[in-house]
């Protein structure tokens, strides 16, 4: 009788397997993150050194994508795009039936949809996921992956995928994951290099950056009492009237020439001054403040 537990709990433990197709930087942190956890992952990779790395940390190697799919029920793709997928997937599609594709490569959310569509064409499950994390560091405490699709397929599989980051369920839209995914990168993206804008000011003004750290990370402290209130005043059309534009593009006058005094390239904040100079001239024109927010918006609040 104990015997048969023993051979059963082996069984079940079988079952917590997985194929990862994609082994950039990202893909080869979850195949870590999968292996650590005590699932068997089985890669594929178009490079073969990429995969033969991971064969070296205790993963298996399928020799084709139909053979990395056919290995298990799961399979998630770390790829640079939606485009890749079909280019990867495509010659394999007759081993998708009855499989489960987790897809967490960045793209557009209609692009997501599409490829959504494809895969269940081909008879398998989708999910699609954006994987908000600092780097490939998917063990960092603020990393964690946005998934959206069919609730009942992300149920079934979130206990296998847990190992990657926590997780946050969006809905049944495909797209979902990628509309938070690509937003969060719309603010990131130009906080990246607005910071090293600062550090070049910094460093060109004679100023160790060190000494200038402690002080950009103190002043990110107020970052979510603004988003609060951004986000409250989004909600009602939009944050500033016609004084608080005029008082911003004086705002960004004075970071361009504290840049450009020492060499430092303005583009970034050159961009802002001209958003809010249109912000003043739609204001001046329709009577009414017209905020940045309703200007980027569009549609029926234009």
């Amino acid at each position: 009788m104990n015997h048969n537990r023993e051979g059963h709990r082996m069984s079940q433990e079988k079952i917590r397997s997985v194929s990862v197709i994609g082994l950039g930087p990202m893909g080869r942190a979850m195949v870590r993150a999968f292996l650590a956890a005590g699932i068997e992952v089985t890669v594929w990779n178009r490079s073969g050194d990429k995969a033969e790395e991971m064969v070296a940390e205790g993963a298996k190697r399928a020799a084709t994508v139909a053979e990395a799919l056919e290995a298990n029920e799961v399979t998630v793709l770390s790829l640079t795009h939606y485009a890749a997928m079909y280019d990867v997937l495509g010659p394999a599609a007759g081993s998708l039936s009855g499989k489960v594709i987790a897809n967490l490569s960045s793209d557009s959310p209609d692009n997501a949809r599409k490829g959504a569509a494809w895969v269940r064409e081909q008879g398998a499950e989708f999910l699609s996921g954006g994987f908000m994390s600092a780097g490939d560091n998917i063990a960092h405490p603020a990393s964690y992956v946005f998934y959206s699709g069919p609730r009942e397929v992300f149920d079934a599989h979130a206990e296998l995928l847990r190992p990657l980051s926590p997780q946050e369920y969006l809905g049944v839209d495909d797209g979902l994951a990628q509309v938070f995914y690509q937003a969060l990168l719309t603010v990131f993206h130009p906080w990246m290099l607005a910071f090293d804008q600062a550090l070049a000011v910094i460093d060109r003004s004679g100023v160790d950056i060190d000494q200038f750290l402690p002080y950009a990370v103190r002043s990110s402290e107020a970052y979510p009492f603004f988003m609060t209130e951004y986000a409250a005043a989004a909600k009602a059309g939009g944050w500033g009237d016609l004084a608080a534009f005029a008082m911003m593009d004086a705002g960004a006058q004075h970071i361009i020439d504290a840049s450009t005094e020492v060499g430092v390239d303005a583009t970034l904040s050159r961009a802002a001054q001209g958003l809010w100079r249109r912000a003043r001239s739609a204001s001046e024109q329709a009577g009414r403040p017209v905020p940045v927010f309703e200007m980027m918006r569009g549609g029926d609040s234009a």
